[in-house]
């Protein structure tokens, strides 16, 4: 499931034993995971911080602790320690955290979210904004939400229509239309006031 290399080992073995808390152990869990912002956090773990149902890896010398939400994302991960002369680097490349593509055999709800989150709004960021899914009918209309900078932003029609919609036209089919449900007068700092588009 996860591959630790001897030197990654190694080096965790050595900052276990310098703890000296009997039973101590690492603790690797995705933060965010599914989305274009997934990370990994990785600690020391006494036996008292544990909840009870991590998945536990037994190392020589150490356990290391699986956040049991996280394991889907954590699969075929795999961490490594090159030591350098300034000190050491430690990878950890986790190829599924960010989620994975829903196949054609996918809900239309899930494709919709899945290219929202890992398409749309990542482009919308630069702007200091995003869209939320509210809805998405039998017969493939997708319902927004703008939030953020796109919120009462004078071009969040230009938005919806020539990259969203032809987005999602383009790569989820069986949608047929996007539609905005937002009240854009209630937007409290748009990216380009309404008034001045």
């Amino acid at each position: 499931m996860i591959q630790i290399s001897d030197s990654a080992q190694t080096h965790f073995r050595k900052l276990v034993e310098r703890e000296a808390v009997p039973g101590m152990g690492v603790r690797l869990a995705a933060m965010r995971p599914g989305t274009p912002q997934a990370d990994v956090r990785l600690e020391f773990a006494a036996p008292d911080e544990l909840r009870g149902d991590e998945w536990a890896l037994d190392c020589e010398g150490f356990t290391l602790w699986l956040d049991a939400e996280s394991v889907p994302f954590l699969e075929g991960a795999e961490i490594d320690y090159t030591a350098l002369a300034t000190g050491g680097q430690l990878q950890i490349r986790a190829p599924r955290i960010k989620g994975v593509q829903p196949g054609d055999e996918a809900s239309l709800v899930e494709r919709v979210r899945w290219t929202i989150e890992h398409v749309v709004n990542p482009q919308l960021a630069s702007h200091g904004g995003h869209v939320t899914v509210k809805e998405v009918s039998a017969e493939g209309v997708v319902v927004l939400s703008f939030g953020g900078g796109c919120h009462g932003c004078g071009m969040a029609d230009v938005t919806l229509k020539q990259g969203i919609e032809k987005t999602l036209l383009e790569q989820v089919p069986g949608v047929t239309a996007v539609r905005d449900a937002t009240d854009h007068d209630s937007g409290a700092a748009p990216y380009i006031p309404r008034a001045s588009a």
